[in-house]
């Protein structure tokens, strides 16, 4: 497969700062201090150019909108939005398919992270291209203007077939985990999320879900302190697995899909609909009938994006 926006040869070099190309064709200033100061800088440039040309590539399949100031990427699950150097990452993938499609130097593509998903869901994630979009979907988020509707695969059958989930949420000092709390508790913030079945099955419930706040771990953690944990989700009290096996339990994934994002553009106002195709780990799960219902969302009417 081809990937998108493939870096050609003769282009290459016109990504490297000059200076340094300027500094290797006069030899004979390398005493200079500052010239090896330059020399260094340099050096640093292009390997951190060509660290982003050897990871793995995004493809065209995995970006659901491309418009000028913003991009709504379809996230694995299993993968950081933002990590520490030396740690793969979505924003780190981005850059680098930005810098192949633009042909640009990492330090000139800006990606702005106005919210994130947790590493092991997969699904919709909006990025900014500018610093004036990422401030205005911030925005958006911090007024709850944002619509954000979630796919959930549960253990044991949820009933009522639709209601509301309100509890206190807080996080646990330290760790990365979070908890249900008494209504009196000084740490708790409230957690609300409305819910539809959308199907009963052999392993338990397919859920649609509406978040009206976003907590940390949020449907993670109401799900499973009413019993009905997110498949794959052992810290929340899944005992079976989910998608991609592997030995390295921070790179797996859970039964939880941001299926899609409702958002206003950042120029225009207009609103926007994107909805993240489920993947394959779904697919295996779901026949092809199940998965491919209509993009509408059960939760319209109730949707803050309509404000």
């Amino acid at each position: 497969m081809k990937i998108a926006g493939e870096l050609r040869a003769p282009r290459l070099f016109t990504a490297f700062p000059h200076r340094l190309i300027a500094v290797l064709e006069s030899a004979d200033r390398l005493a200079d201090f500052g010239t090896l100061a330059a020399v260094a800088n340099g050096l640093s440039a292009v390997v951190t150019f060509l660290h982003h040309l050897s990871r793995p590539p995004m493809h065209d399949q995995d970006i659901l909108l491309n418009d000028p100031p913003c991009v709504v990427v379809n996230k694995p699950g299993g993968i950081l939005v933002q990590s520490p150097p030396g740690i793969d990452s979505l924003v780190d993938q981005l850059r680098s398919y930005e810098c192949r499609r633009l042909e640009m130097d990492p330090e000139r593509v800006y990606i702005g992270v106005p919210h994130r998903l947790d590493r092991p869901v997969s699904g919709a994630i909006v990025f900014a291209r500018t610093r004036k979009a990422a401030n205005r979907l911030s925005e958006q988020f911090a007024g709850r203007l944002v619509g954000k509707e979630y796919w959930a695969l549960v253990a044991g059958r949820v009933t009522p077939s639709q209601g509301v989930w309100r509890d206190e949420i807080r996080k646990l000092p330290g760790e990365a985990r979070a908890e249900i709390v008494p209504a009196d508790h000084p740490d708790g913030r409230i957690a609300v999320l409305h819910y539809v079945v959308q199907r009963y099955l052999e392993f338990g419930t397919w859920l649609r879900i509406r978040l009206e706040t976003g907590r940390m771990h949020q449907i993670r953690v109401q799900a499973g302190a009413r019993g009905f944990p997110i498949l794959g989700d052992e810290q929340y009290g899944s005992d079976v697995g989910f998608g991609p096996q592997t030995d390295d339990w921070r790179a797996r994934w859970i039964g939880l899909h941001a299926r899609s994002l409702t958002f206003r553009h950042t120029k225009t106002r207009e609103k926007l609909r994107v909805t993240a195709p489920v993947p394959e780990p779904w697919r295996q799960l779901l026949p092809e009938a199940a998965w491919q219902i209509k993009h509408e969302s059960v939760f319209a009417q109730g949707d803050s994006t309509q404000r």
